[in-house]
């Protein structure tokens, strides 16, 4: 990232709210969660109950510094998210299943 870019980042805000959508639901049941700053649609309950852990826990954060989605720069968003465990790769449903077997 350059500098430009950089300082764009830091003066960019979120619109808000935030949507989450996720994309592996095989059950054919439709889950939607509105909340503070976030939209969570779809998923498999596993994935939706993730999304709605990360949310909550972001959520926890702004709360603490008395602060909305909308009062953050992309920056700001992104380190938060960071912090939170949003940003990365959700677990592995195979790995998960293989730690159960191994139980």
């Amino acid at each position: 990232m350059d500098r430009d870019e950089a300082k764009r980042l830091e003066k960019a805000k979120i619109a808000g709210p935030v949507h989450g959508i996720g994309l592996d639901n095989e059950d054919g049941h439709v889950r939607i969660t509105k909340m503070d700053n976030f939209r969570l649609l779809g998923g498999s309950q596993e994935t939706h109950e993730h999304m709605q852990e990360k949310a909550i826990k972001f959520n926890e954060r702004l709360r603490k510094h008395e602060k909305r989605v909308t009062d953050l720069s992309v920056k700001q968003f992104v380190e938060l998210a960071g912090e939170v465990g949003m940003i990365g790769q959700a677990p592995d449903k195979n790995e998960s299943d293989s730690k159960n077997e191994s139980e």
